[in-house]
């Protein structure tokens, strides 16, 4: 018999066991968020929506799960009827309006500027605090870095108009690395319309220094937002482009490429594809020894290139392969790197459920929903959402309710 699971997990996490109890405490909560004691729901009423065809709630109904669920109808197992407005949505346009400004404002400042003198050292001065930067992400996660690195591009940006010569080109190639920065932190932080922004502004500006190194680097930026956006062939075209200037491009640059395409591999199901260009970088690891601040990931992760073939192999379907290898990976990822162990662990439990292992799936989430509600990573709480769907199976056991339970804050959260 089909079943509306979305609602029925929706209502677990809520501690509602029961249809019935259910249904009593959406018609509590509903008489007193619309200030109307005739608002009634019955068990019968959600016992169908839980079943095979739910229908659809009157508007006033659908606003009442909103508030209680936190989720409207389309994302709680309902058929939305043509011409449904969410009520949100009527003031959508101007809250984006709003949103937009403030994510560009640290880029599209007019000019021009006051001419000033730039000393060449205040290079060494923001490639300093580049890795500050990135030290301190793993550690606090996107929401807390946005503002400060989004200034120090804002100065950057202002200082080019007024360099001359190398000096001017070595602002352009560290301002392509802080504007790339904003851009990750945004897409961590789930703002995917500030992430592909700010991606092309590292894009635009990596063009402007005719660094070959920093434009590779910038479409493999460009592909990540492909990548997280579920779609395979744009991150190959773009990775592709990337490694046509191979002869010119530092190695890590090719790593970085290679990995990611190996990711648009894996969403187009490719796998002997992404176990090719994952040994290629491979071997291509011991030759890495650029000074460059920017794009040393696969120096500074530990397993970094096995965390990606885990992520693909998880994407994949291969459970078992993937659940070994984020065993041998979460060894040696240290403790400081808490967000990205976050995410590991999510990843890592989702295999596990997928390979029948829901218990050692729970003992993950409890860690990773911790640090998610910690560092407020979008990707994390997205990796933890994606282990929810992976446990629907035991939603009924004791494990899947207490997995509702170890998750109720993220999505509180969220």
């Amino acid at each position: 018999m089909n079943r509306n699971d979305a609602l029925r997990a929706a209502r677990l996490r809520k501690g509602w066991r029961t249809v019935e109890a259910a249904a009593a405490a959406l018609q509590e909560h509903g008489q007193q968020l619309l200030d109307d004691c005739q608002f009634t729901v019955s068990a019968r009423t959600w016992r169908r929506w839980e079943g095979g065809r739910p229908g659809w709630p009157a508007e006033d109904t659908a606003i009442v799960l909103h508030d209680a669920l936190a989720r409207w109808p389309e994302d709680l197992g309902f058929t939305t009827p043509p011409g449904w407005i969410r009520p949100e949505h009527h003031q959508e346009d101007d809250v984006k309006r709003r949103a937009f400004v403030s994510v560009t404002a640290a880029a599209l400042v007019a000019g021009p500027v006051a001419p000033q003198h730039v000393d060449p050292a205040l290079i060494d001065y923001f490639q300093q605090q580049l890795e500050g930067h990135y030290r301190v992400d793993m550690f606090l996660g996107p929401h807390d870095l946005i503002g400060t690195v989004s200034a120090q591009y804002q100065l950057i940006d202002k200082l080019i108009r007024s360099a001359k010569g190398e000096t001017r080109r070595s602002l352009l190639r560290v301002g392509a690395a802080y504007s790339a920065l904003v851009g990750w932190l945004y897409q961590d932080a789930g703002d995917m319309d500030g992430a592909a922004f700010w991606r092309g502004v590292t894009q635009e500006i990596a063009m402007r220094s005719r660094d070959p190194h920093l434009i590779g680097y910038s479409l493999v930026n460009q592909a990540q937002v492909r990548t997280d956006l579920g779609d395979g062939h744009a991150v190959i075209d773009l990775c592709e482009a990337a490694l046509d200037d191979t002869p010119r491009i530092l190695p890590k640059v090719r790593i970085m490429a290679m990995q990611q395409k190996a990711h648009g591999a894996s969403l187009t199901g490719d796998r002997s594809a992404v176990d090719y260009l994952l040994d290629q970088a491979d071997g291509l690891l011991g030759r890495v020894d650029d000074d460059l601040p920017w794009g040393n990931a696969c120096r500074r992760t530990p397993g970094y290139l096995e965390v990606q073939r885990a992520t693909c192999y998880g994407r994949l379907g291969l459970s078992r392969e993937a659940d070994s290898l984020w065993s041998q990976v979460l060894t040696i990822v240290p403790e400081t790197a808490r967000r990205d162990r976050g995410v590991y662990l999510a990843r890592h439990a989702t295999a596990a459920a997928a390979a029948r292992e829901p218990d050692h799936a729970l003992v993950l989430a409890r860690i990773a929903a911790e640090i998610a509600v910690e560092t407020r990573s979008a990707r994390m709480a997205r990796e933890l959402a994606t282990l929810e769907r992976a446990m629907r199976p035991w939603h009924d056991a004791p494990v899947g309710r207490d997995l509702a339970e170890v998750l109720a804050p993220v999505t509180e959260r969220g």
